[in-house]
């Protein structure tokens, strides 16, 4: 027994002294984790002795790079809840390019359980996830996303700390059946609620129907801001090729997930950082791909706030001007037809981007997470169905009928619609308002056989943006009054200073800004007022004078439902306007990576 503890304690001895070297071996400035790692007395015996509770010999402290996973894997996430399995490929990829994994989680925000929106959680998360990997012994990080607002704030977090990082996004459902038909998540459930508001199907077959919608891990696999996002990801270079649409349940996502493993570790020796990769020419390919994609509307308000966190000159109006000359390529669910499956199996993202780049819409020099251009990976890409990646000569959408940013009395900071998913009737529209308070005024009555209103009408759901909710959630697409419904209509003109889920539909202005809680013109409407809406000449107004409107002022008052403490509190009194991007004012901009103080 002796001589075992004795030969145990000969070998750490001589591992661990050859783990306090201060240069690697070629010479070259020692990693990033060397000041935990490779420090000597107490702090070095501190780091190491502590983290080899968990089964790890002393030789992982040889310098070898040492990757942070950061997992947003939660059973109260269910489109993150398979990210475990997901790490554990990346794990692979890492011990296998000689990296040392470490697997720790950040804050899950996923949209469809957590109350009162995901989206008022996107900073926090951001901001632990840039504590977390600057306060640990990384030289690279992985980021683990599924959910709507976790591939922002991960990229977010990342950006402002810039260490050598890579995104993996966790991937679509499987196509949802029901009754030979193909299902969308959250498509399908408004046109299933609107349905049985009209009568036309029961609460039996709407039960039924719920139960077919995700029926497998992942995110939604419509178009939605989860598919958008990691598309987005994916054409900025943070996302290896082609990986953004592979089923969570294929194992090919595996398959990219251990790939990316093993490329960070040499993105940590080739020092390529997200500040070398996201740069005004990524934001520009990932705008275009937007568009060409059919993607979400959420997508500016994140993109603008991951600017905001790399310096990168980004405004709202570029999301307009960038992409007028891109048509909507991709025919998916809301905009269109199919599910991201299909779009995977058509060629995925390096198809479009091929098509983009044919066309002269894409900056093909711009450096990826594999070290090489992005119009060197996509040159050869293949398309495999034209009828769900259509291409410029037969599309969705023509060219410039992607998300419109509108100016006007109404909005003099901006809003934005989402033109493929609008009636086209609607484009241009002048109707009486019908003013609601908040999202809950409305939903109290929109039931109500007595309400006035006619299909005729402008909806107006106002306290909804970043600050009055707090939060800017997704409920800008109400659903339509009942007894309209009923009567056969199926769209109408609404406006808020709120946000629309990326699997939503119909006429929507959306982010007005600035909002109602901010004193917007926006919280100065009237039951009564006319409003004026001309997507084709960008504008939105109301038919009142600049004297009116002035007048109005003085009787407005913000909500006295304003949070009185907690992450509410903070967010309430920090938080920007949709058209910065909803980040918070302390927060924009990077702090780097540089080692903290060692307190030991």
């Amino acid at each position: 027994m002796n001589d075992v503890q004795d030969t145990t304690q000969d070998t750490t001895q001589d591992t661990t002294q050859d783990t306090t070297q201060d240069t690697t071996q070629d010479g070259a400035t020692p990693r990033r984790s060397r000041a935990w790692f490779g420090a000597t007395g107490r702090s070095g015996m501190l780091y190491r002795s502590w983290l080899r509770n968990q089964g790890y010999g002393a030789d992982v402290f040889d310098g070898r790079p040492v990757i942070g996973i950061a997992t947003t894997w939660s059973e109260l996430s269910p489109c993150n809840a398979h990210l475990d399995r997901v790490a554990e490929a990346v794990k692979r990829g890492v011990w296998m390019a000689g990296g040392f994994p470490l697997v720790f989680p950040v804050m899950s925000t996923g949209e469809t359980l957590i109350r009162p929106t995901a989206m008022l959680y996107r900073n926090l998360m951001a901001m632990q996830a840039e504590e977390l990997i600057r306060g640990n012994p990384l030289d690279g990080v992985v980021l683990l996303s599924g959910c709507d607002k976790t591939t922002p704030a991960l990229l977010m977090g990342a950006a402002s700390v810039d260490l050598p990082t890579i995104v993996v996004t966790g991937g679509p459902m499987l196509n949802g059946k029901f009754r030979g038909q193909d299902v969308g998540s959250g498509t399908h459930v408004w046109r299933f609620e609107a349905e049985m508001k009209a009568g036309r199907m029961s609460a039996q077959e709407g039960a039924v129907a719920e139960g077919c919608m995700a029926r497998s891990a992942g995110h939604c696999m419509t178009m939605g801001t989860a598919s958008t996002m990691a598309c987005v990801a994916e054409a900025l270079g943070m996302q290896l090729p082609g990986s953004a649409a592979w089923p969570a349940v294929d194992a090919r996502r595996d398959e990219v997930a251990q790939a990316a493993g093993q490329r960070i570790v040499a993105m940590v020796e080739e020092d390529l950082r997200p500040s070398a990769i996201m740069t005004r020419g990524a934001f520009e390919n990932a705008i275009r791909a937007t568009a060409a994609i059919g993607g979400s509307t959420n997508a500016i308000v994140h993109l603008l706030a991951l600017a905001g966190r790399l310096g990168v000159d980004l405004a709202l109006e570029d999301f307009d001007t960038l992409a007028r000359d891109v048509p909507t390529i991709v025919d998916l669910m809301p905009s269109g037809r199919f599910l991201m499956e299909d779009f995977c199996y058509a060629g995925g993202l390096p198809a479009v981007l091929r098509d983009l780049a044919e066309h002269g819409l894409l900056n093909t020099g711009q450096v990826t997470v594999t070290g090489r251009p992005l119009g060197e990976l996509v040159a050869d890409a293949e398309c495999w169905n034209r009828e769900v990646i259509r291409g410029f000569d037969t599309p969705l959408q023509p060219a410039g009928s992607g998300t419109a940013v509108l100016r006007g009395n109404l909005c003099p900071r901006g809003a934005v619609l989402k033109q493929s998913a609008a009636s086209p009737h609607l484009l241009q529209h002048t109707g009486r308002a019908v003013v609601f308070d908040s999202p809950e005024a409305y939903h109290a009555v929109c039931d109500d056989e007595d309400l006035d209103i006619t299909a005729d009408d402008v909806i107006v759901v106002r306290g909804a943006g970043p600050r009055g909710y707090p939060g800017m959630p997704e409920v800008s697409n109400v659903p339509l009054p009942a007894k309209l419904l009923r009567a056969g209509v199926s769209d109408m003109v609404r406006i808020s200073d709120g946000r629309m889920s990326g699997t939503g539909f119909g006429a929507v202005v959306l982010h007005v800004a600035p909002e109602a809680a901010l004193g917007g013109p926006l919280g100065l409407l009237r039951t009564g007022d006319v409003i004026a809406l001309d997507v084709p000449a960008r504008r939105l107004d109301v038919q009142l004078s600049d004297a009116e409107l002035a007048a109005r002022e003085p009787s407005w008052r913000q909500s006295a439902d304003a949070p009185e403490g907690g992450w509410p509190w903070l967010y309430a009194r920090h938080v920007l306007q949709a058209d910065e991007g909803a980040d918070l004012d302390f927060l924009v901009g990077a702090r780097g990576s540089a080692v903290p103080r060692d307190s030991h």
